[in-house]
């Protein structure tokens, strides 16, 4: 426990190893993560920035060119990208974080990839205490990347002050598919790809739909990017100050009840292990009467 001790110190003293270390013993759960955890000195200030999206939207492409400008500005930044896992192996599915292969040398920016390990949305079980590891950090901004899968747009309202929905003009079924969603999670909007067909009428409608939204102490903005050419990225870190500044978060209490919620949610079931269930199920299977909800039961029950 000693060198937990001295790990923990290392931490308030901003060592990058000593960061790196921490959030591996928590992602895991080896010996003295709880400790480190309630050790946290967390800055509530430090901003989470969320980047999420439908796949193809070019979110990482964006987070690339932004983090090159706010490193020009020499600020710190950490990042959290959450990849889609496997259900068979429970590997990363995706290699697509070489697109910010040219920031890991520098000092400035620290990139953690973490697994979303069959977690449903687009957010790993773990990612909040990592968040929360990194916000005890002497960061200026931390990202947090999500793959864009089923509820993660949903999913990073319970983790970032600003969330920002990065689209394409080909999302336009999407978002009528799930306008009230959108509507709800975003705090800006960012048109990437914008050279691309029908980019201005989509930019138009989503205008309309953020103007239809109840009036709140904060004007949601609509940028319209083309990230892999630099464009509309000083207009998003723009935004994300403003939005920053702007004080009072309406959804704070709420993301406060999401993380205790999934943080009760992961203690509860650290005892269950999906590899184990299978092999359970596969014994069970072989009887005629095999009734799933009777077997959760007999499993909730233990």
């Amino acid at each position: 426990m000693s060198t937990i001790k001295t790990l923990i110190q290392q931490l308030k003293q901003g060592n990058k190893k000593a960061l790196a270390r921490s959030i591996s013993i928590v992602e895991n759960e080896l010996e003295g993560y709880e400790e480190i955890l309630t050790s946290l000195q967390i800055n509530q200030s430090n901003a989470v920035i969320g980047i999420t999206g439908p796949p193809g939207a070019g979110k990482s492409t964006l987070l690339n060119a932004v983090i090159k400008k706010l490193t020009a500005q020499n600020k710190r930044i950490g990042v959290i990208a959450i990849d889609p896992t496997s259900p068979f192996n429970y590997g990363s599915l995706l290699g697509d974080r070489l697109r910010m292969a040219e920031h890991f040398t520098d000092e400035n920016v620290f990139i953690r990839s973490l697994a979303t390990r069959g977690s449903l949305g687009g957010l790993s079980a773990k990612t909040i205490e990592i968040v929360d590891i990194m916000r005890s950090f002497n960061f200026d901004y931390i990202f947090v990347e999500t793959v864009g899968v089923g509820q993660s747009e949903v999913e990073i309202v319970g983790l970032a002050d600003t969330t920002v929905l990065v689209l394409v003009p080909e999302s336009g079924d999407d978002v009528q598919a799930m306008k009230s969603g959108v509507m709800e999670i975003a705090d800006i909007f960012v048109i990437n790809k914008a050279d691309r067909d029908g980019a201005n009428t989509f930019i138009k409608n989503i205008i309309q739909l953020v103007h239809s939204k109840a009036a709140t102490n904060w004007n949601i903005p609509v940028i319209k990017a083309i990230a892999i050419k630099q464009e509309g990225v000083d207009e998003l870190i723009e935004a994300i100050n403003k939005h920053k500044i702007n004080g009072t978060n309406s959804k704070r209490s709420y993301l406060l009840a999401e993380k205790a919620y999934r943080l009760i949610q992961n203690f509860r079931m650290k005892n269950v292990s999906k590899q184990e269930l299978q092999l359970q199920i596969e014994n069970e299977m072989k009887m005629k009467d095999f009734n799933l909800y009777r077997f959760v039961k007999t499993i909730v029950k233990e």
